[in-house]
Order: structure tokens, then sequence, then C-alpha cells
């Protein structure tokens, strides 16, 4: 990978990191459900009009669109209204990646690997471990959401997976028209059918600029800047160079509450965030270079100068990862 597509992929990082700031930023001028359909209605008229539909079936569509869409990020956006710091909130919903591992060995009969499982143990005992440090001083309905809108980004995975689409950005735009009349009906049922639009009416206020600002970076920076640059990224190189450089999101997000909001995790909650991450690359394929290394280098000959028997040279291995965002 060149500097420059190193240096976009960090990029996109930091946008997607931040974007859980503008989330927070968002939920204190708009009802969750509500801001999670704007975030899409911004995207969903400009998409009908100027792209073209993807050819894919329409039950992969709307799979993408409901998992994606409705379930992560309607969930996510009401487990931060709820109390979830918004910096915790993008390490948790990491846990996507083993979802994704797991619901596609059950649904699609997926090939598990000792790595795969092992990374997933790993990234389930840093779930425990943050659940429990919740437990001792909040409560745990904002975790318990959040852990429910990675399972619902791992189901549009697996519908994204089965669509097999072609143009995979035009793709990624057409989920949008998907979600916000589902979120919307949430919304009118949850919030308010006048909540939400009283809420919007107000943000064109002299108080309301940072709300419009939050939902212009959620739907433009997040989702359209963000997975375009991603989407170039995974043409040009395999999916196991670019997928690391999602795990920056997380450490974004993290700094970027603690330096904008004061959240300041505990310990325990970093300790439990550093083994979702490392179980999320681990189950990825992902191996630090001095691993990789170790596991390519040649075994020693024995006294004959020949190897011994049954001895096979190995090479680091790549798994790709389903992404984004946005």
């Amino acid at each position: 990978m060149t500097a420059r597509d190193r240096s976009l992929a960090v990029l996109v990082a930091v946008l997607w990191g931040l974007n859980f700031l503008a989330v927070r930023v968002g939920l204190d001028h708009f009802p969750p459900f509500f801001l999670a359909a704007l975030r899409y209605l911004v995207l969903a008229v400009p998409v009908i009009l100027f792209v073209p539909r993807p050819g894919v079936p329409l039950r992969w569509l709307l799979g993408y669109g409901l998992g994606f869409g409705v379930a992560q990020f309607g969930l996510l956006f009401l487990a931060i209204e709820q109390g979830m710091p918004s910096g915790l909130a993008s390490v948790v919903v990491q846990a996507s990646a083993p979802f994704t591992v797991l619901l596609g060995a059950l649904l699609l009969r997926e090939r598990v690997s000792g790595r795969q499982l092992a990374g997933i143990g790993l990234a389930v005992l840093g779930m425990a471990v943050i659940a429990v440090d919740r437990a001792r001083t909040a409560p745990l309905l904002p975790l318990v959401l959040t852990v429910l809108a990675a399972l619902g980004w791992a189901i549009g995975n697996l519908a994204s997976r089965q669509a097999r689409p072609e143009y995979p950005l035009r793709f990624a735009l057409w989920m949008a028209v998907i979600p916000p009349l589902p979120l919307l009906a949430l919304s009118a049922v949850r919030e308010g059918p006048a909540t939400g639009w009283r809420a919007l009416g107000s943000a064109f206020g002299p108080d309301g600029w940072p709300g419009l600002v939050a939902l212009v970076y959620i739907a433009v920076l997040g989702s359209v800047v963000g997975s375009g640059i991603w989407t170039a990224l995974l043409k040009r190189y395999p999916a196991g160079v670019v997928a690391p450089f999602s795990m920056l999101v997380p450490v974004v997000g993290l700094a970027g509450a603690w330096l904008a909001l004061d959240e300041r995790p505990t310990h325990w909650a970093l300790a439990g965030g550093v083994a979702v991450v490392a179980g999320v690359l681990l189950g990825n394929g992902w191996l630090p270079r001095f691993v990789r290394e170790r596991k390519a280098a040649p075994r020693a000959l024995d006294g004959d100068g020949e190897r011994p028997t049954g001895t096979q040279t190995a090479g680091a291995t790549g798994a790709s990862q389903e992404t984004k965002r946005s």
C-alpha cells in the first residue's frame, strides 16, 4: 500500500471515529430514531434521483438496509441517548465482526477456523469485562442495545455478502433508501409523531446549528466520503490489507470523546476494549509483523541438510472483513 493510500485509510478511520462524537452532539438536538432517519433521508433523495439502481435481488438490498441501517444505527443512537458513552460505543459495536463469523457459520454453513474461534472468544471476554464494569456503576441497558446494534450490523454484512454487488458503492448508497420509513415509524411510536419534526424546525434557529452540523457530518463525511474512499481502497488492495485500518476507529472514538466530552473510561473498560479490538483483528487474520515473519521463516535443516519430513513454510494468512460504514 502506498503512503498516500495509507493516509487515506487513516483519514477514513478518523472520519468514522469522530462520527460517534457527531452522533452525541446530534442527540442533544434530535430524538434518536428521528436522527437516524434523517441520516438516511438526506442521502436517499439524491440517490433515487441520480444513482442507478444496483443489479441485486431486492431481498438482499432490504436485508442490508434493515440490518445495517435500521437495526444498527437505530439501536446505536438509542443506546447513546440512553447513556452509553460514545467512545465506548465505538469499541463495543466492533463486535459485529465476530457476530458476522458466527451467523455465517449458523445460517450459511461457513467454516469457522480455530483462529476465528480464538478471536471470537477474546472479543466476548472483552465485552464481558466491559459489562461487569458497567454493571457496577451504570445500567446495562445501553450496553445491551449497543451489542444488539452490532448484531444488526452483522446481519447487514450477511445480506451484503449474499448480494455480491457488481458495484459495491452503488449498492451501499441505495441501501440508504430502505431505513427512513421504518425509522420514522419507530420515531412516531416511541418519540411522538411530531416530536422529531419540531426538533428539526428548532434546529434552524440560532441555537440549533450544532445539530445541523452534526447531521451533515454523519450523512456526508461519515457516510458518503468515508465509504467512498474505503470502497476505492478495497478495489485496489486485498481486504486483509485494508481491514486492519478500521481498528483505528475505536481509538479515534475513545480519544475524541475523552477530549471533547470528557468521557473517561475506567481501566477495566479500556482493558475490555483492547480485548475486543484484539479479538476482531485476530479473527480477521491480522497478525503483527514479527509474528508473520516468524511464521514465514524456514525451519532449521536436519543433519543431512534437508528439511524434516512434512515441514512446510507457512505464510501469513489474510481473511476478508465485511465493511460500512455509514
